[in-house]
This record gives C-alpha cells, structure tokens and sequence, in this order.
C-alpha cells in the first residue's frame, strides 16, 4: 500500500469444523459409514489462515470459549496468524457439523461464543497498523446491534483502512436481509460476493450486471463464479474475467475464503486486481483439493 502498511486485520467467528464424508447414501434411523475428520474453522478464521499461509501480515480479532482459547490461539500462530483473542466465560466455541457429498455440503451450526463478540474488541492500535480491516457477513448476520458495527467502521476509516466484506450466504440477503446488509456495509472498499449472493443483493442474473450493479456503491467487486472463476472489477474500469485453477475437488468448504485470502493478499502488495483476483482463484484451487476450510501446515520459508 502506498502508505507502508500491510497487515490484515480479519475479525470474525471461529468455530470447530466436524467434517463428514458418507460413504454410501445416508439412510435415515440407520447407520451410515462415513469419514469423520476435525477442522478449525469458521469462514473469518478460514481466511486468516490463508492469509497467512500465503506469506501475508495478519492479525485476527475474535471470541471462543474458555476451555479452547490456548488451543485456538496455537492454531493461528502456527498458521502464521497474530491471534487476539476475547474469551466467553460461558458460551462454547461455535461449532459446525458439515456433510460433504462431492460439491454439495449441508451444514448444522451452533454459533456459540462468537455470538458474543464486540467489535471494539478491534482496537484503535490494531486499526493504526493495518492496510485493510476484512470480516465476513457471517459476522454481521449473527449481530443484534448493528450500530457497534457502523462504529468501527468509521474508526477504520478514519485511521485510512479498506474495508473488505465476504458477503456470506445468499440466504440471508434476500429481501429485507439485502437491504439491511448494503446499509451496514456502505463505505466498504471492497465487496466479496458468489454469484448467488451477488443476484441476491442486485437482483440481476448475469455476472457483468450484478458487477456493473455493485460497483456503483464499492469501488472494487469480486465476484466469484465457481468452476467458471471470477470476475472482478474497479469502478470505473473495464470488468476482468479469470478463468478458475482447473483441479480435483475434494471439499469446497472455505473456498471463498481463501479465494478472498488470496485477492487480499496481493491487493495489498501490488494493488493490481487482476493480479489479485488470479491469487484468488489460485488459493481457491489450493482449498477445494484438501478436506476442510483451512491449509493443512504452512509452507516452508525459502531464501
């Protein structure tokens, strides 16, 4: 960024991923054998992961139970991740049990601590450091008091940091949920949407409209398009397609995290969108061929 800054600041849920793979189609009051795996998840902590698995400055600001934060705060660090991290002196970590059937995932949440998190929780100090503030519409969806948000905002603005937001999930954009959403999120800088959650927000059906529609309120959209890649774009500028990172999927969950991580990360070290959506896609690639949202280890440094 031209002012020196480049850490990431991503604030958001976390949650503990059990991930189930049937073996055979589930029969219901029957047994079903399946591949059970345990992941750190949540779509804010996905992307801090990425992020710093991809070699960029991160911090992350979130809530988790009592029993888990030393084990929550190791992960982060090991992932290359400054964690801070609130504790909930009664809630549980959130919790997701995902049933992954090839593409398709159906998902029971229990939101858990992080139903409690503040966003002044994201200190002026933090905000004084960072390029960029990224959160999740999961967040907001599960807040009561959107005015604490609309508050940190402007504190990220008035400290000169972009603001990106992952749009989250259609579902809760439609209708009335859209409407609110775009109040909330006005000012942001950049805006991650899928497809779905794009039509959702503009009601329009093809890609270059529901672009075209969103960037006359953000400077920057990236809308990802699955197997058929992104399409991003800068107001005022002519929209670019980039072609998805052909591989074997294995599990999509996290994938528009780390399709979100990758866009970040290269935004901030060279502010090309082009350039950022192709680490986009690329790190998305990289998550759809592993089980769960976050990279397995980090790699090794080199030079």
């Amino acid at each position: 960024m031209s002012d020196g800054r480049t850490t990431i600041v991503v604030m958001g849920d976390v949650i503990d991923d059990i991930l189930v793979q049937p073996l055979r189609p589930v029969e219901p009051d029957s047994d079903t054998p399946a591949t059970i795996t345990a992941r750190p998840g949540g779509s804010a902590g996905n992307a801090a992961a990425w992020l710093g698995f991809l070699g960029a400055e991160v911090a992350f600001v979130g809530r988790v139970g009592a029993a888990d934060a030393e084990r929550h705060a190791a992960l982060f660090r090991a992932a290359g991740v400054e964690p801070n991290l609130t504790i909930d002196p009664v809630l549980p970590t959130g919790a997701v049990v995902s049933i992954v059937e090839g593409q398709s995932r159906t998902m029971l949440t229990q939101r858990g601590a992080n139903t409690g998190f503040d966003p002044a929780s994201v200190t002026d100090e933090l905000l004084a450091r960072a390029a960029v503030l990224h959160l999740t519409g999961y967040t907001l969806f599960g807040a009561a008091d959107h005015a604490q948000y609309r508050a940190l905002f402007a504190r990220a603005r008035a400290h000169g940091v972009a603001i990106s937001v992952d749009c989250g999930a259609a579902s809760f954009l439609r209708g009335d949920g859209g409407r609110r959403f775009l109040d909330v999120v006005a000012g942001t800088t950049i805006l991650f949407p899928n497809l779905d959650e794009g039509r959702a927000l503009t009601g329009r059906g093809e890609p270059a409209d529901v672009v075209r529609v969103l960037l006359n309120q953000f400077p920057v959209a990236a809308l990802t398009l699955g197997a058929a890649g992104c399409l991003v774009a800068r107001a005022g500028g002519e929209q670019v397609p980039i072609p998805a990172v052909p591989t074997a999927v294995v599990d999509t969950t996290g994938a528009g995290d780390a399709f979100a991580a990758g866009f970040l990360a290269e935004w901030v070290r060279s502010g090309s969108i082009g350039r950022a959506g192709s680490a986009g896609v690329e790190a998305a690639a990289d998550c759809v061929g592993i089980i769960g949202g976050r990279p397995a280890e980090r790699p090794l440094a080199t030079g």
